[in-house]
């Protein structure tokens, strides 16, 4: 399946904003502090005015970066976002807030979107009782998202389980740390996500 795979810091150099795709390092440990200007040899260029298209293009990507997913399954999601009832922009969130790999990192298994998505495509999880190692995986309200019994044996889990108690789990989501079982308790709300995005703009992109 395709991914980037290149360095993400450049990602967060290019949209000029951190994205926060490696975790913990990203506090600790962030390339834009000391280089805040694009990658490449015309990063120095100054006094460019953006156009509208310029904009919406960058808050597309942005999206895209943030929630890892490729030109093409993000216009999936767009086209979804689309044909439901309500806001397209909102629901496009919400689209990609309930992938599979986003409530792994939701519920604190993992401490990157990237890394949720690996430990997903590795088969340590399992969606009302059936392993799942699809990281686009749609989970609906009243899902139960749980790591795989023989999973429990790895390293990994065995040293996270007792972190778990002390992680912030989303608002619209349940986790019990003893049996490392989480829950989808419902669609989130726009104003319960945490993402610095503006969604009209990639609305108005995939509307020209």
């Amino acid at each position: 399946m395709a991914r980037y795979t290149g360095p993400v810091c450049k990602l967060c150099r290019r949209e000029g904003v951190k994205l926060f795709l490696k975790g913990e390092k990203c506090f600790t440990k962030c390339t834009i502090e000391r280089r805040p200007m694009p990658p490449g040899q015309h990063s120095q260029r100054r006094g460019r005015k953006v156009s509208d298209y310029g904009l919406q293009l960058r808050e597309k990507q942005k999206a895209r970066r943030i929630y890892g997913v490729l030109e093409r399954q993000f216009r999936l999601h767009f086209a979804r976002a689309e044909g439901r009832p309500g806001v397209t922009g909102e629901n496009l969130l919400q689209e990609l807030e309930m992938r599979l790999d986003n409530c792994v990192f939701r519920l604190g298994y993992a401490d990157s979107r990237a890394q949720a998505r690996q430990l997903v495509r590795h088969g340590h999880f399992e969606v009302n009782g059936v392993k799942t190692d699809i990281p686009s995986f749609i989970c609906r309200p009243g899902h139960e998202v749980r790591v795989t019994a023989k999973a429990r044996g790895n390293e990994y889990f065995k040293d996270l389980q007792p972190q778990l108690t002390r992680k912030v789990i989303a608002p619209w989501m349940e986790l019990t740390p003893g049996n490392l079982t989480g829950r989808v308790l419902r669609i989130p709300s726009r104003d319960e996500l945490d993402v610095a995005l503006n969604e009209s703009l990639i609305v108005e992109y995939y509307s020209r």
